[in-house]
């Protein structure tokens, strides 16, 4: 991220184009089935008083960590992933019969739990303590998370609960729901997503029953940490559960986008799994990346109480599937109650081929904005939550165009270029502090 910008290019667009078994942190679901509960976003925020929010039922007081923008909690409780026929629900379905279907219990009942209802209100603690993520990480920023306030947020990923998960005792689950990072603005980026988390634990005998003479492998050793593996764990264990995770998420995306999809595994990090990769597909000519996973931190594993377990987690966008799978270019469209886009999804069953048709073909109109930049702790990302508040999802793109230090007082003025689908005239103006 910029630390200084410069000038903005926003583009909009017209509105014809966007127009219990099981007990988790209070929220009670069910072990091998599907949970959801969905929140009716007229009800699911609200300011009583200037230093509280009101939030799906509960109050949270204000402090100098409050970053949630008005706008940003209208979105809380839309649970757009269980609103049948939408095109995220379809690629959730999809993903979920396929894990219900291939991967049985010893009863014969799905394997994998689903948790579609979790609130997406989390503690810090949940969303990076419990994931081992330092508390200097970058990702921990005021400038690319909401605070409710310094110890609640809303969850800038799913992996904000598998530490409960686990620890309720599940050792094979998928958790999907909204999540809310500070972002740029164009086709491909959006302060509010969908992620679905998937981890499966294995104990020794779940791990080995299928190998020959392997009575006596195990899952731990005292060892050194390597590129390849953690210190507590043995390469035979670790080979495995890559295995099968690779295995895994092979399956998943083939019975996605058909037979003969080409893959690739990229070696990367994330704080709570080791080793790390990220899953390319070979989609229409064109590489893309689809998820992230790896095998599982065992201190994350141990700490909830799984100590005798060793196992793998995955991450994945619904948005990003569903835009390569229907062909939606633009992000934004996902929140458009447009019936013309919605109806589009509408269908037989959750496989049927679906081909987004464009809904507007207006042309772009540019405006620029100069502006000084206030105060040197102002984000990027500030500006950006602006623009969404004023201007909502009509902002198609902001670009960074040009800036200026002043030589005496070293303030900093930006200059902005925002298109607009509008039949509105080009403005040009700025802002002194």
């Amino acid at each position: 991220m910029a630390m200084l910008w410069k000038f903005m290019r926003v583009a909009k667009y017209s509105k014809t184009a966007l127009s219990s078994k099981v007990k988790v942190r209070g929220i009670p679901t069910h072990s091998r089935h599907s949970s959801s509960k969905s929140v009716p976003s007229d009800f699911a925020a609200s300011s009583p008083c200037s230093n509280t929010v009101e939030l799906l039922g509960k109050s949270y007081p204000q402090d100098d960590y409050s970053n949630v923008t008005d706008k940003i909690l209208s979105k809380v409780g839309k649970n757009l992933h269980n609103r049948k026929h939408h095109p995220l629900w379809l690629i959730k379905e999809q993903v979920k019969e396929h894990f219900y279907k291939h991967y049985l219990g010893r009863r014969g009942t799905p394997l994998f739990s689903v948790y579609d209802g979790l609130s997406p209100v989390v503690t810090v603690q949940q969303n990076f303590d419990s994931l081992l993520i330092p508390p200097n990480h970058a990702s921990r920023r005021k400038e690319d998370n909401y605070y409710l306030n310094r110890d609640h947020m809303l969850r800038a990923h799913t992996s904000a609960h598998q530490w409960d998960l686990i620890r309720s005792g599940l050792d094979a689950f998928l958790a999907v729901g909204d999540v809310y990072r500070r972002d740029t603005i164009d086709n491909t980026h959006y302060p509010v997503f969908h992620q679905m988390e998937g981890v499966r634990l294995f104990s020794c005998h779940e791990l080995f029953s299928s190998i020959k003479d392997g009575e006596g492998l195990q899952l731990f050793e005292q060892g050194h940490r390597t590129a390849h593996k953690q210190e507590c764990h043995t390469m035979e264990a670790v080979r495995l559960v890559e295995f099968n995770l690779k295995q895994v998420l092979t399956k998943l995306m083939t019975h996605i986008f058909g037979d003969g999809l080409q893959v690739r595994w990229v070696d990367c990090y994330f704080p709570f799994t080791h080793p790390s990769f990220e899953m390319e597909i070979n989609f229409q000519g064109e590489w893309m990346e689809v998820l992230g996973c790896g095998v599982m931190e065992q201190q994350l594993v141990n700490s909830a109480g799984a100590q005798d377990k060793i196992g793998w987690a995955f991450g994945l966008g619904l948005e990003r599937l569903a835009m390569i799978l229907y062909d939606i270019p633009d992000i934004r469209l996902f929140w458009s109650e447009d019936e013309r886009f919605l109806k589009q999804f509408i269908g037989p069953h959750i496989w049927q081929k679906i081909k987004f048709q464009p809904l507007s073909r207006y042309p772009p109109l540019i405006n620029d904005i100069s502006f000084w930049l206030p105060s040197e702790t102002y984000s990027q990302n500030d500006f950006y939550d602006l623009v969404r508040t004023i201007g909502g999802d009509l902002i198609e793109k902001v670009v960074l165009l040009d800036e200026f230090a002043h030589p005496n007082s070293k303030t900093v003025l930006q200059q902005k270029n925002p298109n607009f689908l509008l039949k509105i005239n080009t403005t040009y103006f700025s802002v002194f502090h």
